[in-house]
């Protein structure tokens, strides 16, 4: 499977974008989707999931503000994330995987390259 993220930029303290991650794969619809990213100097970290039946999970902190959906008709991933701040700026991913749960790193087998999201304060 290969993933292409997008949909990142450079966003004020408050605001909102969409990022979108399109599959190769025509059994998107059967795979689980995640979005982790990664701040500056950190960990890679568990943003959202969404699995293949659409049930979803998110991070606590990121509970609330960002919201996870796909369409499988056109084998995309969203990521709709509002009230940005600062500590939001990281490296975002998109990730694909068939295994039973749908929440850390190891759950996925397939990533795209990551889309930059800057907030500034």
């Amino acid at each position: 499977v290969q993933l292409q993220a997008s949909g990142g930029g450079l966003v004020q303290a408050g605001g909102s974008l969409r990022l979108s991650c399109a599959a190769s794969e025509r059994t998107f619809s059967t795979y689980n989707m995640g979005w982790f990213r990664q701040p500056p100097g950190k960990e890679r970290e568990f943003v959202a999931g969404i699995s293949w039946r659409s049930n979803t999970y998110y991070a606590t902190s990121m509970k609330g503000r960002f919201t996870i959906s796909r369409d499988n008709a056109k084998n995309t991933v969203y990521l709709q994330m509002t009230s940005l701040k600062p500590e939001d700026t990281a490296v975002y991913y998109c990730a694909a995987g068939t295994r039973a749960y749908y929440t850390g790193v190891n759950d996925f087998q397939h990533w795209g390259q990551g889309t930059l999201v800057t907030v500034s304060s």
